[in-house]
């Protein structure tokens, strides 16, 4: 039998073996002397295993994480969790506190990193995050959406170059996995150089709830929790199919008016393909936007007024997309029909 695991120590407090507490890190105060705190949530199993940490909201708009995290705090199957999860569902609460993807210094708190105890409001809160969370965990998952008025299709961004982090993309389950390249300040960037593999989850849109976004986002983690052996391995589910992009970029606006769309999220597109029209207020030009390969839209921007240069429509190239297009449906049938409330309950402190 397993031994039991020794208590883990976080932010000055002992969590017991088996058992589960909400803590707080502090942050630098505001500036009306009010003291502000990062919450977060440890699951400490009985046995020993991985230490995950899952954050949301490192850009304060980005919501959708946040219910990723409560979701999978109820769900019953980390009841029989082996190693630890550490939950920071608003990492950027200066941000989230005020509907905003920065912090009060303007600056993104995703080009911050690792930080600084002397630096800036966001190098401060940026080092507490990865002292505290980052430098005590084996592997990680950041959860994002898109930027304000504009939505993605769920997605894995990572450095698939990595073996084990190119293997738990594929237990996250999403049918798209893009190489990302590396960003000088980001949590990705800052956690691979202590060497924890990473995932960033993309889903949705800023300030909204979506619920296949939602959906995959829970099913993701705990694949890669079962992946990692911290949950028992599920039966009958089969592994999703999942493939890499050969390369992704935005199609901008051409000239400035109305973004009139034909194509939705997921939809594959040829090469030359119209995407959408951009017309002026008048009615008499209107200029089709077309893509510059044949691909998948996997982010697209929900705001109709376009200046020219805009970020309109994000297209990833793959090698099949007529397979990926495949994949993509079976995959978004079987989350619709996927999870339901009964696979959630209130947890148990006991």
């Amino acid at each position: 039998m397993p031994d039991r695991q020794a208590p883990f120590e976080i932010a000055g407090e002992t969590v017991p073996a088996g058992t589960r507490r909400a803590l707080t890190l502090d942050l630098p105060g505001q500036s009306a002397y009010t003291p502000l705190s990062m919450p977060i949530y440890v699951v400490h199993g009985r046995t020993a295993g991985p230490t995950l940490f899952l954050s949301a909201a490192i850009h304060g708009d980005e919501i959708t994480g946040i219910d990723v995290i409560r979701r999978v705090l109820r769900t019953k199957a980390l009841a029989r969790m082996r190693g630890t999860l550490i939950c920071a569902p608003i990492v950027n609460v200066f941000g989230y506190s005020n509907h905003t993807r920065y912090l009060p210094d303007r600056r993104d708190l995703n080009r911050s990193f690792p930080g600084s105890a002397t630096g800036s409001l966001a190098a401060r809160v940026a080092h507490v995050f990865i002292t505290e969370v980052v430098r005590r965990a084996s592997h990680g998952i950041d959860l994002h959406s898109g930027a304000n008025n504009r939505t993605n299709l769920p997605h894995i961004r990572a450095d698939l170059d990595d073996p084990e982090t190119e293997r738990l993309a594929r237990a996250f389950g999403t049918p798209i996995a893009i190489n990302a390249n590396l960003r000088d300040g980001s949590l990705r960037q800052a956690a691979r150089d202590l060497g924890v593999p990473i995932l960033l989850y993309e889903a949705g849109e800023a300030l909204r709830f979506d619920p296949l976004a939602s959906r995959a986002g829970v099913r993701g983690v705990l694949g890669v929790m079962r992946a990692l052996a911290m949950l028992p391995p599920e039966k009958k589910r089969k592994t999703p199919e999942v493939i890499e992009a050969v390369a992704s970029a935005w199609v901008r606006a051409p000239c400035s008016g109305l973004l009139h769309s034909s194509v939705a999220l997921g939809a594959r597109v040829e090469k030359g393909g119209a995407l959408g029209l951009v017309g002026d207020a008048f009615g008499e030009a209107d200029t089709t936007v077309t893509s510059p390969y044949t691909g998948i839209v996997v982010g697209r921007t929900n705001l109709p007024v376009v200046n020219e240069g805009d970020a309109l429509y994000h297209i990833a190239r793959f090698n099949d997309s007529a397979g990926v297009e495949s994949a993509l449906e079976t995959w978004q049938q079987d989350h619709i029909e996927g999870l339901t409330l009964a696979d959630y309950v209130e947890p148990d402190l006991n």
